[in-house]
């Protein structure tokens, strides 16, 4: 026991009083902590609802009694999904768990971003694959351990997703996604389907399908021989001219299915860092030993177990945050001149004292410019698709001596979340037909326009 030293008798017997009484109080607070711990410790290793493991197979998985869907009435997953409450709000996380997603390709990147769907409450996945866990994918995948090596990934998954949210509807398809199954991979409505899949045709298979058939889809680019997290972009497949995976994906739709764009994609600007294993590196061994199915895969690329876990997480938070109706703009890929902001804020003041008689006082300066033309409308009209067309701008170029800043509505001052982004044609169009006739006779457009003004209030703290 340790004691204080004390110049008096008395003093003394007061010290040993108060370190008496101080001691008994921390005991009983341990104590008083322990007892809840045990006690939440037995009510979370509880059965509380009948078992959710479905087999692995490539049929629909069976109905759970439990589910997500009323996970407010639960206490133990209220309190799971405390935080994204805070985050999203109980309407869109109650949106996010009644939602079904597809994840197809269980590697690196579709495990870590299974994982997140699951652990922020998607109500129900689907997990398809055709291949197994090996030893060399332990360094990337999010769950696997070594006694998973040698069972299929979407096995794998649905086991430790059991563990971890029993309450999700998890069904594990193990198969390669192909022509001939697409149309069963992807049946039962799916609210959102992830592309994590290497395989280009394949992958051109998948986007055209869920195109065609109006199933946002997000498709994943090369993860393997990249390291620095902060290259990471989510741009149109159109804007793809970087990376090779996401080119070689954008020719093949384009050419192959008619499709130019519209369909976001996940890269990175990073160049990659090393090449594929070559044939004379697998020479001491067999190289079919790399194979799963024959003539597919036969080479590797090197992959730093970190970047397809940060890709997976980047799908991941996408994916919610679309689920979840509140959509994030991440930085665009584009990279504009100086001259280019200079003349659509000098076009701004000429237009303001054509059309508005003055320009003086504008509430405007370059880095309000510099936000409206990059980052919140990307160097396109507002009433553009978003599109790189075929032999135009490449990925980092964009072409905006066409485009001229005006009013949304004339009757507002010209402040940087009143300004609208035309071609000089359909700028003069906009100032003589004004916001209440568009409002009339287009409403999408008008809604369109008014979510990325909202991005604009929301970045200048409006």
């Amino acid at each position: 026991m340790t004691t204080t030293s004390s110049s008096g008798s008395s003093g003394g017997s007061s010290s040993s009083t108060v370190a008496f009484a101080a001691g008994a109080l921390a005991g009983a607070a341990v104590s008083a902590a322990s007892l809840y711990y045990i006690y939440r410790s037995q009510q979370l290793a509880a059965p509380r609802h009948p078992p959710a493991a479905v087999a692995a197979s490539s049929q629909p998985a069976a109905t759970h009694t439990a589910s997500l869907k009323d996970f407010e009435n639960d206490e133990i997953l209220a309190e799971h999904l405390t935080r994204n409450v805070q985050f999203f709000g109980i309407e869109k996380q109650k949106a996010i768990a009644s939602s079904f997603v597809v994840v197809i390709g269980l590697g690196g990147v579709g495990s870590h971003a299974a994982h997140l769907l699951l652990r922020s409450g998607v109500g129900k996945l689907r997990l398809v694959d055709f291949d197994q866990v090996t030893l060399s994918s332990l360094n990337r995948h999010a769950v696997a351990t070594r006694q998973d090596v040698g069972i299929p990934k979407a096995t794998c998954l649905q086991r430790h997703f059991q563990q971890i949210m029993p309450e999700a509807e998890v069904e594990a398809v193990v198969s390669m996604c192909t022509a001939d199954n697409i149309e069963q991979l992807l049946s039962g409505q799916p609210d959102f389907v992830l592309d994590a899949i290497d395989n280009i045709h394949t992958k051109v298979a998948l986007l055209a399908a869920c195109k065609q058939k109006g199933i946002p889809v997000l498709c994943v680019a090369g993860a393997g021989a990249k390291a620095d997290p902060t290259r990471l972009r989510i741009v149109d497949i159109s804007e793809s001219s970087i990376d090779p995976l996401a080119r070689a994906v954008r020719h093949k739709l384009r050419r192959e299915c008619g499709i130019p764009g519209g369909i976001p994609v996940l890269l990175s600007t990073e160049k990659p860092r090393c090449q594929l294993v070559s044939m004379v590196d697998m020479a001491e061994g067999n190289p079919l030993d790399y194979q799963i199915v024959p003539n597919f895969r036969v080479r590797t690329i090197p992959v730093l177990g970190t970047a397809p876990a940060i890709f997976g997480m980047a799908a991941a938070s996408f994916i919610l945050c679309q689920l979840a109706g509140s959509p994030f703009y991440g930085e665009p890929i584009i990279q504009l001149t100086g001259q280019q902001y200079d003349r659509a804020l000098m076009r701004l003041q000429q237009r303001e004292e054509e059309v508005f008689g003055s320009s003086e006082d504008l509430p405007v300066d370059r880095d309000d410019i510099i936000l409206l033309l990059r980052e919140v409308y990307r160097g396109f009209s507002a009433r553009a698709d978003r599109q790189v067309l075929p032999g135009g701008d490449k990925g980092l170029m964009r072409n905006t001596a066409h485009l001229h800043f005006t009013r949304w509505d004339a009757a507002k001052p010209p402040t940087v979340d009143n300004l609208v982004l035309l071609t000089a044609e359909e700028a003069e169009q906009h100032d003589a037909a004004g916001l209440q006739w568009l409002q009339q006779q287009e409403p999408e457009f008008v809604k369109k326009v008014e979510r990325l003004l909202d991005v604009v209030r929301a970045q200048v703290m409006y």
